[in-house]
């Protein structure tokens, strides 16, 4: 074999490495490609354009509080702790009680579920006599309809009634039609999409208190708290749901937080407490309005719950919300 093709193999791989290296490592660093870049001009509509029909495709909330600095400067939030080692899968279609009342909640934005509530109106023979879908409200000889967003992002409400009062059979057999539809159903162009790019719970902070506002009336929201709790909350001496009040709009549950969590064996030595410890939290909902409702988080037990605490644990219960 002639020597020079001996070299052939070891040349080609050379070449690739150093067409590898070509930008200071094996992979492209991209970190400089956009050092430069200018914001551009924004786009401007003619103002002779329906409004309703263009919105922000991913809008940036507005901040309803100042940063959090700690001693170093900003101060980040905590990641929220996973599950206990269960995973709860969320069904398509779940139902929601108050009292007598009862509607049903569907995994899907008001935008999607809407032909399919206008479908069932019609295939059912209800005898339609009206239709809203900038109100989400079809009133039919049988029942009224009516569909609006849910507490969570990309959820629905659906109610059927009479004179106010919940006709059960009407919801059971909604429950049976959007249990059988898929969550990826074509959405329809009424007004009610715009619900979905609305902002839902947030955290704020009341002086040296955290709180969770939420858009929506005492009665809707602890509904949809009590079933979160009743399925996330069931970790034993980690965070546990030990009663419910739905007349005082509360719950008294145990939790650890993750200040107690993180004691290192030093702190342990010298605290009264040789072990880890969850104490008792009362959630507490308060309406401050038609539509709004602030959750708090007040000390049910004689151990330590400082801000940071409370905010934590407030993170956590609002992520159950979204």
């Amino acid at each position: 074999m002639n020597s020079a093709l001996k070299w052939m193999p070891l040349v080609a791989a050379l070449a690739l490495v150093t067409a590898g290296c070509a930008r200071e490592g094996y992979y492209d660093d991209r970190n400089i490609d956009y050092v430069e870049a200018r914001e551009g001009t924004p786009l401007t509509l003619p103002e002779t354009r329906n409004p309703d029909r263009y919105r922000d495709a991913m809008p940036i909330p507005e901040a309803n509080r100042e940063f959090r600095a700690g001693e170093e400067g900003f101060e980040a939030p905590s990641p929220q702790a996973l599950g206990g080692g269960r995973s709860v899968e969320r069904e398509f279609v779940e139902r929601r009680s108050v009292g007598r009342d009862s509607w049903l909640i569907v995994a899907a934005d008001p935008g999607t579920v809407w032909p399919q509530l206008e479908s069932f109106a019609n295939t059912r023979g209800l005898g339609v006599t009206s239709a809203d879908s900038a109100n989400g409200v079809i009133e039919t000889r049988q029942a009224r309809l009516s569909l609006r967003q849910g507490l969570r992002a990309g959820d629905s409400e659906i109610r059927c009634d009479q004179g106010g009062t919940t006709v059960v059979e009407c919801l059971d057999a909604l429950e049976q039609y959007f249990s059988a539809r898929s969550a990826t159903a074509s959405a329809s162009s009424l007004a009610a999409q715009r619900l979905a790019g609305e902002e839902r719970v947030s955290l704020e902070q009341q002086g040296d208190e955290w709180v969770v506002a939420i858009p929506l009336d005492i009665d809707r929201t602890w509904a949809e708290l009590s079933h979160q709790l009743e399925q996330e909350f069931t970790v034993e001496e980690r965070r546990e749901l030990l009663e419910s009040d739905p007349q005082a709009h509360d719950f008294l549950i145990s939790y650890m937080t993750l200040t107690e969590r993180n004691r290192n064996p030093l702190q342990i030595v010298f605290s009264p407490d040789v072990r880890q410890m969850s104490q008792q939290i009362r959630l507490v909902l308060e309406s401050t309005g038609p539509e709004q409702t602030v959750l708090r988080a007040v000390n049910a037990s004689e151990r330590d719950f400082s801000p940071g605490d409370q905010r934590e644990l407030l993170e956590r219960v609002a992520g159950l919300l979204r």
